[in-house]
């Protein structure tokens, strides 16, 4: 059994690890939407955390007291081997989520993770392993972007039998830096919402910090290990497009009426046929494919965190009316 570093209470009411040669954490796609709220609720923690990150011209990384910056990319082998070393946990949230064909998904979500998956079980201690990877995996038939998280799924479970590893299923998640569902939020905000039509499904969602502090709870209960867990909200049976469009009027237009703008699903598709072409052919990496619309259109993506909570003790603390308010004024302004 390892040794563990599980965090005591200090007089913040935050979880704090006993800091020693294992209070170091590994960290992938710490420069992303959700990386960069998992380093806020890591650190805050007080847990030290080494965060890979790719350079690029430009780039200027933020000033973190207890992050150590780590040059290289999930394709760089010995800069793997650096980030992980020696480390209590990895936590590899680095993912694609666009893309054109097998190939875009998989060099990351699957041989990015099998590479940071094969450094982690080659030490002599295996570090805990935490996959952060997506409620899509569920269903990997619909797109290449769910297939490839479901085979990284698959990839972390067998890479040694002596890494204690967990993964966190999150459903859609949205907060301030999303990309996804951002531009909704801002088409709600100004009164109207362009949509599939005819989809009465019903989805889950999560705010990005809740996820974050998901995570920070899995490192302090030490609990969890082979296991997969799906994480949302708490609103009991998920979230339709009417109740979303009820709730964001009322906290982002102060109570105005959002139009429902509905979009022919056939039109849809012709679009996404026509990106996923021009992507091929100019070389950009599409969000909207067939894929995404087989996603868009799926009639069921709730989820079940009771027993992530009975474990662990997590609770989300922001519903979709809370995250909304968050997100509100100038975020959607951007």
């Amino acid at each position: 059994m390892l040794a563990t570093a599980v965090p005591p209470t200090n007089d913040r009411g935050s979880d704090f690890p006993q800091l020693n040669n294992r209070s170091t954490l590994a960290l992938t796609g710490a420069t992303g939407f959700v990386g960069a709220t998992l380093l806020t609720h890591l650190t805050g923690a007080g847990w030290r955390v080494r965060a890979l990150y790719r350079p690029r011209k430009g780039r200027v990384l933020p000033t973190i007291p207890g992050v150590e910056w780590l040059s290289g990319d999930l394709e760089d082998e010995d800069a793997l081997v650096a980030l992980i070393a020696g480390t209590h946990a990895v936590i590899h949230c680095a993912g694609a989520v666009r893309g054109a064909s097998h190939d875009d998904f998989d060099q990351v979500n699957v041989e990015g993770t099998r590479r940071v998956a094969s450094a982690a079980a080659r030490e002599a201690r295996a570090p805990r392993f935490l996959l952060i990877s997506s409620l899509a995996a569920r269903e990997p038939q619909l797109s290449h972007y769910a297939e490839s998280k479901w085979r990284g799924e698959g990839i972390i479970k067998t890479a040694s039998e002596n890494m204690r590893w967990t993964v966190l299923r999150p459903s859609a998640v949205f907060g301030p830096g999303d990309r996804e569902l951002l531009p909704l939020f801002r088409c709600i905000a100004s009164g109207f919402a362009p949509l599939p039509a005819g989809t009465n499904g019903r989805f889950s969602l999560i705010y990005v910090d809740d996820l974050a502090a998901a995570v920070v709870r899995w490192l302090a209960t030490d609990a969890g290990h082979g296991q997969t867990f799906e994480l949302h909200d708490g609103q009991a049976g998920g979230y339709d497009w009417g109740t979303v469009l009820e709730i964001g009027g009322r906290v982002l237009r102060g109570g105005g009426p959002v139009r429902r703008v509905p979009i022919p699903v056939s039109v849809l598709k012709l679009a996404a046929l026509a990106n996923s072409a021009a992507a091929r052919l100019l070389g950009y990496a599409p969000m909207l494919t067939p894929g995404k619309i087989r996603e868009l259109t799926h009639p069921d993506w709730v989820c079940d965190n009771s027993e992530f909570s009975r474990i662990t003790g997590w609770q989300p603390a922001f519903g979709l009316e809370q995250g909304l308010t968050c997100i509100s004024g100038k975020n959607l302004k951007k």
